[in-house]
Parts: C-alpha cells; sequence; structure tokens
C-alpha cells in the first residue's frame, strides 16, 4: 500500500535520483532543476512550499511538490513517479495532494511548465482541471506547455 509522506531529509537522495531518472529519460534535465533537487529545503520547504513523498514498502515511488509563487499561487513542480510504480495511480494521489495542500494554504491558483513530450502527464492534468495557457517566463528552456488551475 503506497503513503503519501510530508518531505523530510531522510528522502534527498531519493526526490533527486527519481526526479532526474524522469527527466534524463525525456533529454529534459536543466540547471534549474539542479537547483531545486539539490536543495529542496532550501528552495522549496523554506520558501512556503511542501514537498509529498509516496512510499511503498519503504521505498520511495514517487514525489510531487508546490512551490510558492506570488503571495496567492503555487507551481507544481518535481512530480514523478517510478517507472515500475506507474500506472497505478500513485501520481493521481499526489496531484490530489498537492492541490489540497495549496487549497489549506489558501492559494487560489497553481501553475505548472512541462514539455509536450510528457503526454500522459498533460492528460491528467487536463483531467484535473488545469488549463493550457501561454508560456511567459518559464524557468525552463524546454518548457513548451503552462497551463493553470483556478482553485477559487
Amino acid at each position: 500500500m503506497v503513503e503519501i509522506k510530508e518531505y523530510s531529509d531522510e528522502y534527498r537522495t531519493a526526490f533527486r535520483e527519481l526526479n532526474l531518472s524522469w527527466l534524463s529519460q525525456f533529454g529534459l534535465v536543466e540547471s534549474h532543476d539542479l537547483m531545486i533537487l539539490n536543495d529542496p529545503r532550501g528552495t522549496i520547504i523554506d520558501r512556503g512550499g511542501a514537498i509529498f513523498i509516496a512510499v511503498e514498502n519503504d521505498i520511495v515511488v514517487g514525489t510531487a511538490a508546490i512551490m510558492k509563487e506570488g503571495e496567492h499561487g503555487f507551481e507544481l513542480a518535481k512530480m514523478t513517479v517510478a517507472k515500475e510504480a506507474r500506472g497505478r495511480g500513485i501520481s493521481k494521489i499526489l496531484l490530489e495532494k498537492c492541490i489540497g495542500q495549496a487549497r489549506s494554504l489558501g492559494a487560489d491558483h497553481i501553475s505548472l511548465f512541462s514539455n509536450h513530450n510528457l503526454k500522459e502527464a498533460i492528460n491528467l492534468y487536463e483531467k484535473y482541471g488545469f488549463k493550457h495557457r501561454e508560456v511567459k517566463d518559464a524557468p525552463f528552456e524546454t518548457a513548451d506547455i503552462s497551463m493553470i488551475l483556478n482553485l477559487k
């Protein structure tokens, strides 16, 4: 059974490695990713965000984060599920946890940046009500998709 846990430093290496594996699979690793993955506490938690870790049998099988974005918003980031655990709804559980956390913190929206090659992820975001918008001020060179979910 998968359990969703809040980030603690014991998950730092697993958070980094799982996300690097996912991004590398599509050739999407950038310096901005490395900055976040090398210091998740400093770049996400200490700035008002949250990281959730999906754990099954003491093994990290998924991650997702919300990063504080302005006064009333968050950016969905670093959402991935281990290859061997995909197709079992873990990404839905993580996404729902992120949406719920953003709502509980009073956010009025969650935004995200992605790449057109991540078709399954984009389909999931659309199912949860994320709407496509113009890509502006993306922190990633490979980001050719921007989406937003209004929470109010």
